[in-house]
């Protein structure tokens, strides 16, 4: 019993990290119907983003690690990331708005490859040591817990999940309470009709690549914190299996995205206690075959009719 809380615990903390990433695939798609897999690479350079900011952020508040500090890098980092996401809808996919949709597809893979392949060659190919940004440890369980006493709960993990629900909370209230939130939601409905009614589509398109880049920035970082190693290649991994996580809560669906991040994260590491770590992404991917068989609209998608 012990060892099976044990992996919920650290299943739920990963599976926090894929839900933000998750986050950024299920909005693009809401919004433009395509799947921006370079949206993973940009997770990468939210890490890398505060290996550089840390140390000097960390300085203006004190000599030592703390979490107003933290939470200072986190949004650097995050403001990084939106605007290297803006900056990639402009340049790469607002030319192909018009083209077909495999066209813009090959488009996201190279630029995904290219962000890879650069960040090897700016940062270098061998893995980084992040800079502590808090003073991470396990928490002590009172004794009166009994046997639970003995499961290792940090402070990372927590935090990780703190995070994850408050910028959950924040995104949800942009989507439904602003008028930003409705011009996404019109454009996702009908984009035809919502340029008639006045919307500047380039800017909530603009808006939509900003804030999911910002979440995978904040991802990058609370990624990083947990496992304090990273490399300009961390960001396939995880990316597709956000991805996973998307098509398995439905493609489109913000709360989906979120319940499949944690289900991802949950069944990988249920996998690595009881099975075998050599198969954690086997059968995680597993599963992407199996719902695109069984119910490809996800766990929370609805199908679609489309008109003739």
């Amino acid at each position: 019993m012990i060892e099976f809380l044990q992996q919920l615990i650290d299943g739920f903390s990963q599976g926090a990290i894929y839900a933000l990433i998750a986050l950024g695939y299920t909005m693009v798609f809401g919004v433009l119907r395509f799947i921006n897999f370079a949206h993973g690479d940009v997770f990468m350079l939210g890490a890398f983003a505060g290996l550089y900011l840390g140390p000097r952020t960390l300085k203006l508040f004190g000599a030592g690690p703390s979490y107003i500090g933290a939470a200072a890098v986190m949004l650097l980092a995050m403001l990084v990331c939106a605007v290297i996401g803006i900056i990639i809808e402009r340049l790469c996919y607002r030319p192909l708005r018009e083209r077909p949709k495999l066209t813009v597809l090959i488009t996201a893979i190279g630029v995904s490859l290219f962000l890879e392949n650069f960040g090897q060659f700016i940062f270098g190919a061998n893995p980084k040591s992040f800079p502590e940004l808090i003073n991470n440890r396990a928490f002590e369980l009172p004794e009166w817990w009994g046997q639970f006493s003995a499961l290792t709960i940090t402070i990372s993990q927590v935090l990780v999940v703190a995070v994850t629900l408050v910028l959950l909370i924040a995104m949800r209230h942009i989507v439904l309470h602003t008028r930003m939130g409705m011009a996404m939601r019109a454009l996702s409905f009908n984009p035809v009709a919502a340029s008639l009614m006045g919307i500047n589509t380039d800017v909530v398109i603009s808006f939509t690549f900003g804030l999911g880049s910002a979440l995978a920035g904040a991802a990058g970082i609370l990624i990083s914190i947990q496992q304090p190693s990273i490399d300009p290649l961390m960001g396939v991994n995880a990316g597709l299996k956000a991805f996973v996580a998307a098509v398995l809560g439905g493609i489109g669906n913000l709360p989906g995205a979120a319940l499949g991040g944690i289900l991802i994260g949950l069944l990988e590491y249920i996998v690595v206690g009881y099975v075998s770590p050599t198969y954690r992404d086997a059968i995680v991917f597993g599963v992407l075959i199996l719902i695109l068989l069984v119910k490809p609209t996800g766990l929370l998608g609805s199908s679609e009719r489309e008109k003739v």
